[in-house]
């Protein structure tokens, strides 16, 4: 390859670069654990033997670490090109829901490699997980991390969660990682706290855009995968947070509403009437529901109820 001297007399490749390289063009050797421990097999059975399983673009195996809200945790390792249904429904042994219980119809998103990766929806359980698919709608292999969430989760504080952690990483060189990261933390810190507004949820789509293009490293310009796909999949979730105070899953304290204990609820319709926007529904002598859409948070069922079974 035909180089150039550098300021410090190192020899740099010539443009143009090719699409992938290690340092100064040349082969450069991944020290990952879990990439050393491919080596072996490759050199004791071939190369064709290795590309025998995955994809032709992501050839061999992944281990996944899989966690969250699945009945069965752990390090998985497939064949690249399994879909995500399989690892989640058949080889963790399904979504648990809310009550605890196998459920797969509570599966609400997945996050895929690690801190910095993207979320997955229910479109998207029959894809391929390999290095092209993932990076095709805006998410990635990473580290191998597999976070599955049910519907209880709310995306919003999701987001937070995993920006709290790139925040907390960044070592700082770049203004765009240093400060930008921690101006999107500052807003999903609002928005969560129910001080955002319509213009917090723009603001952090335009910061996380101008975070991933203009950071220097991986890491800046992964960090915004979170907010990015949860905004492309659950905006609904962060405009209700903003619009109606109100946190859809429950999960947010700070917007939390009053809600109404089916088993404590004799069904007198005494907080029904007494509601001034008309938030409670029911028939007498039958439990009792909220509308947290509708509910403004004044207080007043809770004042009303003589069972105690409204609770915020």
């Amino acid at each position: 390859m035909h180089s150039v001297e550098g300021k410090r007399g190192m020899p740099s490749p010539k443009p143009p670069f090719p699409a992938v390289s290690g340092l100064w063009g040349k082969s450069t050797t991944i020290n990952n654990v879990e990439t050393l421990a491919s080596v072996p097999s490759i050199i004791l059975k071939g190369a064709a033997e290795y590309r025998s399983v995955g994809t032709e673009n992501s050839p061999g195996t992944k281990t996944f670490a899989v966690t969250g809200c699945v009945a069965n945790t752990g390090l998985v390792e497939v064949p690249f090109g399994t879909t995500l249904r399989e690892i989640i429904f058949d080889i963790a042994g399904g979504v648990i829901g809310p009550d605890g219980e196998v459920d797969n119809s509570q599966f609400k998103a997945a996050q895929t490699g690690g801190p910095s990766g993207g979320c997955l929806t229910a479109e998207h359980l029959d894809l391929p997980m390999d290095f092209d698919s993932l990076r095709s709608i805006g998410a990635m292999v990473g580290s191998g991390g597999l976070v599955v969430m049910n519907k209880s989760t709310c995306m919003v504080n999701t987001a937070r969660f995993f920006m709290q952690f790139t925040q907390n990483e960044s070592c700082g060189k770049c203004t765009p990682c240093r400060e930008g990261t921690k101006q999107m933390l500052a807003l999903l810190d609002d928005i969560c706290e129910g001080k955002g507004t319509p213009e917090s949820v723009a603001l952090l789509e335009e910061t996380a855009k101008a975070v991933s293009k203009a950071s220097l490293c991986g890491l800046g310009k992964t960090a915004p995968n979170p907010v990015l796909s949860t905004l492309r999949y659950f905006r609904d979730e962060y405009m209700a947070h903003v619009n109606n105070k109100v946190c859809p899953a429950g999960q947010c304290k700070a917007l939390s509403k009053p809600h109404i204990d089916p088993t404590k609820c004799k069904g007198c319709t005494a907080c029904a009437r007494k509601c001034p926007v008309n938030a409670i529904s029911g028939t007498v002598k039958n439990p009792h529901v909220i509308d947290q859409m509708a509910c403004i948070g004044c207080g007043t069922c809770l004042q009303t109820c003589k069972f105690g079974a409204i609770s915020k």
